[in-house]
């Protein structure tokens, strides 16, 4: 997620981040590098131009704090303002009404906000412990009715059947009673969208707004779309009472622009990411987490927080207790970790919050595919049981048949058991006294790469 913006502010900072002082010119030369980066990220043009006067201003003759190089303090300025232009603080929804609290959905046709409908309801229902109803006001799309009600069923939300038939007010108002009879904390009501900004969308959705009142009309806006993203918002801005804005697909925005000019423009907060086609992949929006990410400082709480909701603790229990007595880490345990990495978003996803880890050289971060960790799991998955609790038997005959059954070739099953040998001894130090430094060492030796230090001062 915003790679190219992420690899050209990194590389333009830490040029500064060993000045021994900030002057005018140097300030000068590192934000001329900054806005050139800002706009090919297609950050809309205002924007650009109030963070660079922003951060000029700060920099240039401020007093550097004690604990900071100037340098560094350049870093931590350029840091807090892009969580300045991004909103500061996240800004949660705001449920506190009479239930059902109604949710508003509103965007254009293919922004994925039907998917978003589903999503919020799975969030609102895993994290917020809330009774969630989704209803579909969209009579013009065929199927788009049809649609939300199987994605309902795939999160457990309380489907509201509509009909191409009905009047979108009538669809509305009724599903708030229906709502109300089964007791729904929630109900997320999803609009039709059009291809383009018309005034006959516009007048439609705004009815709807008044006559149902929601607490939270939430703009869906695809974030590969760039400053278009704001400016549509400023758009429904203009003609709705939007109290916050959705940006989905961002976890294929390579620039950055949306995230980075929605509020700027609107005035209005991100309040969530669409990180993926899964509908789990929402994340709540945190400015400064963001911020951290793209200057490659990575996200180290919303990594924490993935953990302690998607890694199946009795399975990572049931390990440490194996390990801790003397068993060995055989190749369903490994399944089981490729599993896990896997339910957290992928080995790039990890990586992309950690601190440093777009430090890595690129032979390094060739390796560290998610399609190879697919690959080993279909592996593991052709041998059979006795194979994977004892890899020793794997022998020449045995690795033939275990490739044709996977589709792969021999090498490629050879390069998994190497990698689980590695992963084994690695497992076998982590229980001994200073066990986590050796395993740091072992995560090396697996790489082929040395391990990411600090950024460079």
């Amino acid at each position: 997620m915003f790679e190219n913006l992420s690899d050209r502010l990194t590389s333009t900072l830490r040029a500064v981040s060993g000045r021994s002082r900030l002057t005018e010119e140097n300030v000068s030369d590192a934000l001329r590098d900054v806005r050139t980066a800002l706009l090919e990220a297609d950050v809309a043009l205002p924007v650009v131009k109030e963070f660079v006067d922003q951060v000029k201003t700060k920099a240039v003759g401020q007093v550097i704090s004690n604990a900071l190089n100037p340098g560094e303090q350049f870093v931590k300025l350029v840091h807090d303002e892009l969580v300045h232009i991004m909103g500061d603080a996240n800004d949660a929804l705001n449920l506190a009404t009479a239930p059902p609290a109604v949710i508003l959905m509103a965007g254009l046709q293919g922004a994925g906000k039907t998917t978003t409908v589903a999503k919020l309801a799975r969030f609102l229902k895993e994290r917020e412990k809330k009774k969630v109803a989704v209803v579909s006001a969209d009579v013009y799309r065929p199927a788009a009715i049809d649609q939300l009600e199987t994605l309902a069923a795939d999160v457990s939300a309380e489907f509201i059947p509509s009909s191409p038939d009905e009047k979108p007010l009538d669809i509305a108002s009724r599903a708030i009673d229906e709502a109300r009879k089964v007791f729904a904390d929630v109900l997320i009501v999803d609009t039709a969208g059009r291809l383009a900004v018309d005034e006959e969308m516009m007048a439609e959705i705004s009815a709807l707004q008044e006559r149902i009142n929601p607490v939270e009309t939430l703009f869906v806006v695809d974030a590969m779309t760039g400053q278009d993203a704001a400016n549509t918002a400023q758009a429904f801005n203009e003609a709705l009472t939007l109290t916050g804005v959705v940006l989905a697909k961002a976890d294929g925005d390579a620039r950055g622009g949306a995230a980075l000019s929605v509020r700027s423009i609107t005035g209005k907060p991100i309040k969530f990411l669409g990180m993926g086609e899964k509908s789990d992949a929402l994340e709540p929006f945190f400015p400064d987490r963001l911020a951290s990410r793209i200057l490659g400082m990575g996200d180290v709480l919303t990594l924490i927080e993935e953990a302690e909701r998607k890694v199946d603790k009795q399975k990572a229990q049931r390990l440490a207790k194996k390990i801790q007595r003397g068993k060995k880490f055989d190749l369903e345990d490994f399944r089981d970790q490729i599993e896990q990495m896997s339910n957290m978003g992928g080995i790039t996803s990890m990586l992309d919050k950690l601190p440093g880890m777009g430090q890595l050289p690129p032979g390094a971060q060739a390796q560290l595919d998610d399609g190879m960790f697919k690959q080993m799991g279909v592996i593991i998955d052709s041998m059979t049981p006795h194979e994977r609790r004892f890899p020793d038997v794997i022998n020449g005959s045995r690795k033939q048949r275990i490739a044709r059954g996977s589709g792969t070739q021999v090498p490629d099953v050879n390069r998994l058991l190497k990698q689980h040998k590695q992963m084994q001894k690695m497992m076998k130090k982590v229980s001994k006294k200073g066990g986590m430094q050796k395993m740091m060492r072992g995560m090396q030796a697996m790489q082929g790469a040395r391990p990411p230090g600090p950024p460079r001062r």
